[in-house]
């Protein structure tokens, strides 16, 4: 597994599974286009961008451009790293037919292939920043504060998302790499205390 910085952003549920194989970093999708609407998923990838940097890593067919340019137009440049895979035709295992334009998508490429593009647009795998020198906020943390695995957890969540302004609908595995991205386990505390009793389990 690498180690990344920066937050990964692309575009299906597919393409999230094969590079949540290969790094430990925080992946996004856009789902499609269904980003160009989605507020909430908006500004936390802005977000996410000021705090630790954006790899943008799309399809290379046209529709993958149109979501590089989107994206590119919502976040400040500084922060935005552009990971081209090449033109590879062919067709996904999972699919019946090639794609529009018979191009193989971030699922479809091999590895190595996806590895070089990451090495030519400058990109360095590193000790993880969030995991040293501090305290993390864990699996353990979440379900003792009700915020996971509990008969309300998800009511609760939902409520602690909101606080936070982030999407309501992230999952709690999701939530807890993005709280150690944004926070200290102290501010995580502070955070929880100030649900209140109307969000308490």
């Amino acid at each position: 597994m690498i180690q990344l910085r920066e937050a990964i952003i692309t575009e299906g549920k597919y393409d999230k599974i094969k590079l949540s194989g290969l790094f430990d970093t925080i992946i996004l999708t856009t789902d499609g286009f269904g980003i160009f609407k989605d507020k909430e998923k908006q500004r936390l990838i802005r977000r996410l961008a000021r705090e630790r940097g954006i790899l943008v890593l799309t399809d290379s067919d046209s529709a993958g451009f149109v979501i590089r340019s989107f994206l590119s137009g919502i976040v400040e440049p500084q922060y935005v790293t552009h990971v081209y895979i090449p033109d590879i035709f062919g067709k996904e295992k999972r699919k019946d037919a090639p794609s529009k334009e018979g191009k193989l998508g971030v699922e479809g490429v091999r590895t190595e292939v996806i590895l070089e593009a990451l090495r030519k647009a400058g990109v360095t795998a590193e000790d993880h920043p969030f995991t040293c020198e501090r305290r993390a906020v864990t699996k353990t943390d979440l379900m003792e504060d009700g915020l996971a695995g509990g008969q309300n957890s998800a009511v609760r969540r939902r409520a602690f998302l909101r606080q936070l302004d982030l999407p309501e609908h992230t999952s709690a595995n999701a939530m807890l790499k993005i709280i150690n991205t944004f926070m200290t386990y102290e501010e995580y505390k502070q955070a929880v205390a100030k649900l209140g009793k109307e969000a308490a389990v």
